[in-house]
């Protein structure tokens, strides 16, 4: 359905003026719902806007339930009613703005398959060298395969990639395209669905359907089911990859922006 939605969008306006489309729809959207979510429980940090809840997002299936899978999976409160902002999008941002330099650098970003208000923040800024990548996104700057990059060596000081590895096929091949583009000495933010059950990541290339793999991976355009072991494996192609939790922010601070508790923000850096 959303596939359908997104190709009749794509066929009436413009891919230039899909960002500034979806902006107004989310305003407009908003005009609506003001009554029923303003109030002062919860903050987004991109709108800025004050609501007593969030909508709900993701899917409430049985895998993601029973794997404790981290990161998708039915969650109230977790986008805000005003500029649709996630609940992983806004660890990111809070991450960078709280815990790095990250806005005070001069820095060449690459961002690949970037979420809607973090790409506006990045792009708005003055010291940064912002590019958005995907291989079909209607807000991404560039087309890219992450399989094969498009760009030289040592390219980027630093990457945001967020949940996208899940729906690719030879993810140790993606990783090793970002360490190549990554610069020495940068770094770059790689997140996943993480099961916090499973030692090993599970995956399956025998499993093709759209049906198959919502039952077994818990969405029908995942390949496989991240485990304890993604760390490893980044650090297979190079990476050092620092771990960072998000209950280090604090009880108040993961209330009031609505993050997820057990998530872990993966850190990854290219040694000089």
């Amino acid at each position: 359905m959303m596939q359908k939605i997104k190709s009749l969008i794509t066929g009436i306006i413009p891919k230039k003026y899909y960002p500034q489309f979806m902006e107004m729809y989310t305003k407009c959207r908003y005009l609506f719902l003001f009554p029923l979510y303003v109030g002062s429980k919860f903050k987004c940090p991109f709108c800025g806007g004050h609501f007593r809840k969030f909508l709900p997002a993701g899917l409430d299936l049985p895998v993601l339930r029973e794997k404790h899978i981290v990161g998708v999976g039915y969650r109230l409160n977790a986008i805000c009613p005003c500029c649709n902002s996630t609940d992983r999008e806004r660890l990111i941002y809070l991450y960078l703005k709280h815990k790095t330099n990250f806005f005070h650098e001069t820095l060449k970003v690459l961002h690949v398959a970037p979420e809607m208000n973090l790409q506006k923040v990045l792009k708005s800024c003055p010291n940064i060298n912002y590019i958005s990548a995907d291989i079909d996104s209607l807000l991404a700057m560039v087309k890219m395969d992450i399989t094969n990059i498009g760009y030289g060596d040592n390219s980027f000081d630093f990457i945001i990639y967020n949940h996208v590895l899940e729906h690719i096929p030879d993810d140790k091949n993606a990783m090793s395209e970002l360490y190549r583009v990554l610069k020495s000495g940068g770094g770059a933010i790689l997140q996943v669905p993480i099961s916090l059950l499973l030692n090993k990541t599970y995956e399956d290339p025998t499993v093709v359907t759209p049906e198959k793999r919502e039952i077994l991976f818990g969405q029908n355009d995942y390949v496989r089911i991240y485990a304890k072991d993604y760390k490893d494996r980044l650090e297979s192609v190079g990476f050092s990859v620092e771990v960072y939790s998000t209950k280090e922010f604090g009880e108040s601070f993961i209330h009031k922006y609505r993050l997820l508790k057990n998530e872990n923000i993966y850190i990854c850096s290219k040694q000089e």
